[in-house]
């Protein structure tokens, strides 16, 4: 088949599909839009109202003189958006950081750069060690997480464990934009807990909100969000481990979905 045919293949088959694909992504996700019926603005402005609460104590509990001791791990989802927004515009003594992996999408430097202009504020960005990824590369391959769970844990730590633990040195608390409700994984996530593999407290505000909660929010406030999240990517990591969804699979399924949902964590939030 020549190169012409199958692109003509190729636009025949995105003609008939009406599903969810990587190759057909939804033009517009209904759950980035939910109905903002008086009953759901309510609870979104009582569980705000608790968050800052929460965080304010904490700022209080934990509070240095010379340090911001708490500081927040944004990944840039819908949920870190909310918390950014919350920390940012009430001038919260608590600092905000990333971690870059190196394979972002696209679409996640750019909501980067979106929130640095939108808060007129720098945020702290921390990368692998460039030494252990070319290593790792060199020895397993560019795209060697799709091999083996063993290689993919390896993959996620140099990329995002160990550039975590560099940003939470010295830290006295870190706060995450994790719910319950995301996975079976983190069912019974607590509110506050101690953080053993890190030493140090961590904070989970967000872990008694539903998706449609987060979404109120961020379209009350109009706060900026991902725009794969309106092409059904509810949850997004890295652009090779992370896929589109379909109505009706768990809002996790499009991270490393070749995997069992019972053990899909980077290493970041894994309890020792």
């Amino acid at each position: 088949m020549s190169l012409a045919q199958c692109l003509n293949a190729t636009i025949e088959l995105y003609k008939m599909s009406d599903s969810v694909s990587m190759l057909k992504p939804a033009a517009s996700n209904p759950a980035t839009k939910p109905v903002l019926t008086d009953t759901l603005i309510a609870s979104v402005n009582a569980k705000t109202a608790n968050v800052l609460v929460l965080l304010k104590n904490a700022s209080k509990e934990l509070k240095s003189e010379e340090l911001k001791n708490i500081t927040f791990a944004n990944s840039f989802g819908a949920e870190d958006m909310v918390l950014t927004d919350i920390i940012l515009k009430n001038n919260l003594a608590i600092e905000i950081f990333s971690l870059d992996t190196g394979r972002l999408p696209v679409e996640t430097y750019d909501l980067i750069a979106q929130t640095e202009k939108h808060y007129n504020t720098k945020l702290n960005v921390y990368f692998p060690q460039a030494a252990t990824v070319e290593f790792y590369v060199k020895t397993n391959g560019i795209n060697a997480f799709y091999e083996s769970i063993e290689l993919r844990k390896s993959c996620c730590h140099m990329r995002k464990v160990e550039p975590l633990q560099r940003a939470l040195k010295g830290k006295a608390a870190w706060i995450t934009g994790m719910r319950a409700a995301q996975a079976t994984t983190r069912a019974s996530l607590p509110v506050r807990e101690f953080d053993e593999g890190n030493q140090l407290e961590k904070f989970n505000p967000l872990s008694d909100w539903s998706e449609q909660e987060v979404w109120a929010y961020i379209n009350l406030h109009q706060v900026p969000y991902n725009a794969l999240h309106d092409q059904f990517y509810p949850s997004i990591g890295c652009a090779p481990c992370t896929r589109a969804i379909a109505m009706g699979e768990d809002v996790r399924a499009g991270r490393w979905w070749w995997e069992d949902p019972t053990n899909k964590e980077c290493g970041l939030h894994v309890k020792k």
